[in-house]
């Protein structure tokens, strides 16, 4: 069975995922769904076959050793893929991840306005977060993107792999990729600290020693873009205090306090106007008051500061759901489903649509 061919029905497909388990058809995931594709089951041999054909012999001795591997692919067409390989019941399996060709533009991706301005920071921390499969490699691509266009800088990312390939225009910028470029993400901070750059994108704080590095990067006057497995603000800030040993957890809300600028959490909804997915995005801005709440432990406020501050531009996730909903892109049983308070979206959906129907009864009256 031919890695290539599948890879190439993927993106013949227009899939965001494919999935190859030994003993059923490789499975694409298209908007959410999961389709098994029309091929014959993959043994453990082809599974073998595919990752010794993509990686070659060496890092396959170690994808044996570890039962791990992560890596990037690309075939003759151009499009790459982000890939995992693993074992799961002693069997190899895979998963894999279509990378676009191009940079999303940050206009086209359906963001908060301030997210662009968020660009124009000279330094300081801004984070990314949210699931797996969110976006969150997308929005800071396409940030990344708008730097590009806008200013003369000089970009370094670590990235576990390199996903969008971004070919320099105003700014120098380089993509270092963990395990071959450099060992981890701690060895590539601590050195690129050295390398002259004005930002400095991190592709996951996974630990303790990442992420103190890319603190410490944001205290010495970077821009430092980053992301987190977290669904939402808050717990953004709480996982991040929580990686330190209750002993510095006092410093790190102090230091946290100074450097964070925003947090970007995300997820996608798929759009029921037209194929594809959208997302609706938690925005925190870090005020005067934001910072006081990290500094003092009072995380549970911050909530209601993103409820009361709009006008800044901050926007909690629910607001941004019925937003969506609001625009025709997501559907009503989705967007109460995935909120917050289920019971709260129901009734704000109900009351803007007797508003809409009152407004138009008006319009017809006056007709």
């Amino acid at each position: 069975m031919d890695i290539k061919t599948i890879l190439a029905a993927a993106i013949e497909n227009k899939a965001s995922d494919v999935h190859i388990n030994v003993g059923m058809p490789p499975v694409l995931r298209k908007d959410t769904e999961l389709i098994d594709m029309d091929c014959p089951p993959v043994t453990n041999q082809d599974a073998r076959a595919m990752v010794l054909a993509m990686v070659g012999p060496e890092k396959m001795k170690k994808f044996e050793e570890n039962r791990d591997l992560d890596f990037s692919t690309q075939v003759a067409s151009g499009h790459r893929f982000r890939v995992n390989a693993h074992v799961q019941r002693d069997t190899f399996a895979l998963s894999f991840r279509v990378i676009p060709n191009q940079v999303a533009k940050i206009d086209d991706l359906h963001l908060p306005p301030i997210v662009k301005e968020l660009t124009d920071l000279p330094r300081g921390l801004v984070l990314v977060t949210g699931h797996t499969g969110s976006g969150k490699s997308t929005t800071l691509a396409s940030m990344i993107g708008l730097i590009n266009s806008r200013y003369g800088k000089r970009i370094i990312t670590l990235e576990d792999p390199v996903e969008y390939l971004i070919e320099n225009e105003r700014c120098m910028i380089e993509q270092r990729e963990i395990g071959s470029d450099c060992p981890n993400f701690a060895s590539g901070l601590r050195h690129a600290l050295r390398q002259d750059p004005d930002i400095i994108m991190v592709g996951e704080m996974r630990d303790l020693e990442t992420t103190s590095f890319t603190i410490t990067a944001a205290e010495t006057g970077h821009l430092v873009l980053s992301t987190l497995h977290t669904i939402n603000a808050p717990q953004s800030i709480e996982r991040i205090i929580d990686i330190y040993p209750s002993g510095q957890q006092n410093q790190i809300r102090t230091m946290l306090a100074n450097t964070l600028q925003a947090v970007i959490s995300q997820t996608l909804f798929k759009r029921i106007d037209q194929p594809g997915m959208v997302p609706c995005i938690e925005i925190l801005l870090c005020t005067s008051a934001t910072r006081n709440c990290i500094r003092e432990n009072r995380i549970y406020e911050i909530p209601n500061i993103i409820e009361t501050s709009r006008r800044m531009g901050m926007q909690t996730m629910d607001a941004s759901i019925a937003e969506m909903y609001f625009k025709g892109f997501i559907d009503r049983d989705e967007a109460i489903v995935r909120s917050s308070n289920p019971g709260k979206m129901e009734k704000t959906l109900a009351a803007a649509g007797k508003m809409n129907d009152a407004s138009r009864a008006v319009v017809g009256a006056a007709k």
